[in-house]
């Protein structure tokens, strides 16, 4: 069996969470250890780690991350880093040893502003929304299997932050993803109140507007602790577009077969920029990335694909085409 299989395998599946259009399925594994990492939160909180530009001129796909505790520190893939510069999210999951100093790759989510604001980057505690984190997730594995590199299509990246803006009726002078979560805060906490964690839950499974979405798995229900509530809130931003639709919830049945299909995908490994090996899940329809480290699977996401994925969207859910590029001087700042 291949890590993932083995993984899910050692799951049970809890009845689901369902408000409105979203619905969560929990996923249980008692015994699981205590993190012997820190998350980036706390890591900032406690003064052991920082996010900088790169220079003081700065470069857009990178910043520069230091960790100077005594534990590793987790980076969650998706996961968004204000200030500085202009906001950023991470490209992949990373896992930093103590003391480690690493260039972390990410992706900008706020197109229209190239201004400091801080010198150093703090934690939004939200991460991008579920299927802006899917079509990233495409872009950052093929560029890892074309140039061992772990960009994204910066160009399409503002254009589906645009398009979610657009979706959601907000408006933004710096084109910030941030002003989006901002802006639907109220109906967000409305949309995931009960989603909380439960006993030993280590990750769910996603349904949006009557479909499978995603499946979102840690290696410790006390990371899940932590980090599940950002990662549902980027499920419920997705869900927001179809607001008051009735699209009922799935049945046992397609969450089983999505489970099955993320099981019998062809896995890619790739050494990681930190601990541990990048892993890249693709084929019968679904993408996904994550961090193994030895035998152990720290961290996994998994999505419908969206270029293959035919659900029924909203205003601003069709696959996003970058029609306007604008790589030319953001992407070289």
């Amino acid at each position: 069996m291949t890590i993932i299989a083995d993984n899910l395998a050692s799951l049970s599946i809890a009845d689901p969470v369902v408000r409105d259009n979203l619905a969560a399925w929990p996923l249980v594994r008692p015994g699981s250890p205590a993190p012997d990492y820190l998350v980036l939160d706390e890591a900032l909180a406690a003064g052991v780690a920082r996010v900088t530009e790169v220079s003081e001129s700065g470069h857009v796909p990178e910043l520069a991350f230091e960790n100077g505790g005594s534990k590793p520190v987790l980076l969650l893939d998706g996961e968004e880093l204000v200030g500085a510069r202009q906001n950023r999210v991470l490209n992949l999951t990373l896992l930093v040893a103590a003391g480690g100093k690493l260039v972390i790759p990410v992706s900008c989510v706020e197109e229209g502003r190239w201004a400091w604001r801080s010198r150093h980057f703090e934690s939004s505690r939200r991460s991008m929304y579920a299927r802006g984190r899917a079509r990233k997730t495409v872009q950052v594995s093929r560029s890892l299997r074309v140039a061992n590199a772990r960009h994204s299509d910066q160009a399409a990246v503002w254009e589906d932050v645009r398009a979610k803006a657009e979706a959601l009726a907000v408006r933004s002078e710096t084109h910030a993803m941030a002003d989006a979560y901002e802006s639907a805060r109220s109906r967000l906490q409305t949309l995931t109140r009960g989603f909380g964690p439960r006993p030993d839950q280590v990750g769910a499974v996603f349904a949006v507007n009557g479909r499978v979405a995603g499946l979102e798995l840690f290696d410790c229900a006390g990371t899940w602790e932590k980090l599940g509530p950002r990662l549902t809130e980027s499920y419920a931003m997705d869900a927001l577009e179809h607001e008051g639709s009735d699209s009922g919830v799935p049945g046992p049945r397609p969450v089983a077969d999505f489970l099955i299909r993320v099981q019998q995908a062809p896995v890619e490994r790739f050494d990681a920029l930190a601990l541990g090996e990048d892993i890249r899940l693709g084929g019968a329809g679904l993408v996904g990335g994550g961090l193994q480290l030895g035998e152990r699977l720290v961290q996994l996401s998994v999505f419908e694909d969206p270029d293959t994925d035919t659900r029924g969207r909203g205003r601003g859910g069709a696959r996003v085409v970058s029609l306007a590029r604008r790589r030319a001087a953001r992407m070289e700042r």
